[in-house]
């Protein structure tokens, strides 16, 4: 099915799988703002900053281009927590594996300093700090993210030893709000909600994913549009349905995507009137 999306509309990649190259990725401009101000400002500085958005709308991407943009600079480490979902003991294990620190988890206090003396090490080394980005983080423990705010800070809370990317829904900034969450939440400094895109922003991501995949007249402009009133502003739906018609645009051999095919695949089938029937009197 791929090799036949490519040659049938002249495409380099499908525009609509996950798996899109770097470069193809659509950058609104309040997401080119949030990673630079990462890669300028929050990686010397150091401290936590947060995604937060509904599913759907962009925050995994918005890791995506973060990390891709921090491994390009020199002497900048850039780690990334896979299972959030781990106990405390996993979680340290899971540092100690992806920062090269052997720890032993019955030994919290020896990984707790270990940690800890690699990252001021990196710091005094390079002046940046190690980046840890999280992603999914509503699904992290209360303990485990209380351990993360007191292994990233040292002097008494005045230094920051590492800088931390929380992505999470709205059960993360729930979280953040009870009480042995609250002094986290409140060293939190830089902030992107991804909230419900707008018309123009979906456009605009639909039609930067054409140009880029090589064929920016696949779809009819009558197409991109309805595509883009049914997808209650949400990035994901859009290009879930945009992906859909393209399968059976490929199935059916079509040379281009419309209305008409939208129709078909996506039409509500009427449902049969029910008839009355009247009892004989």
């Amino acid at each position: 099915m791929k090799q036949k999306l490519l040659a049938l509309y002249g495409l380099k990649f499908n525009p609509f799988s996950p798996e899109l190259p770097d470069d193809a990725l659509y950058v609104p401009q309040k997401v080119e703002s949030f990673c630079w101000r990462i890669e300028h400002a929050q990686i010397r500085e150091g401290g936590f900053a947060m995604i937060n958005g509904d599913p759907g709308s962009g925050k995994s991407v918005v890791l995506r281009l973060l990390a891709q943009r921090l491994k390009r600079l020199p002497d900048v480490t850039v780690a990334a927590i896979n299972h959030p979902q781990s106990n405390l003991a996993d979680f340290y294990r899971e540092l100690g594996d992806i920062f090269g620190v052997p720890l032993r988890p019955s030994n919290r206090w020896g990984g707790f300093k270990a940690l800890r003396e690699r990252w001021l090490h990196h710091l005094e080394s390079n002046l940046c700090r190690a980046v840890l980005l999280i992603d999914e983080a509503q699904e992290m423990p209360v303990q485990v993210l209380s351990e993360l705010r007191l292994l990233a800070s040292a002097r008494f809370d005045s230094q920051s030893l590492l800088c931390v990317v929380l992505a999470g829904d709205s059960r993360l900034t729930q979280a953040l709000r009870r009480e042995e969450l609250i002094p986290l939440g409140s060293r939190i400094r830089t902030r992107l909600v991804t909230e419900f895109a707008s018309r123009v922003e979906l456009l605009a991501c639909l039609d930067h994913l054409l140009a880029c995949a090589g064929n920016a007249s696949l779809m009819t402009p009558q197409l991109c549009h309805t595509l883009c009133d049914h997808a209650a502003g949400n990035y994901r739906i859009l290009t879930t349905m945009a992906a859909e018609l393209l399968s059976a645009a490929a199935h059916r051999d079509l040379p281009v995507l419309d209305e008409k095919l939208y129709l078909d695949v996506f039409a509500q089938p009427t449902q049969p009137t029910a008839r009355r029937t009247t009892a004989a009197r």
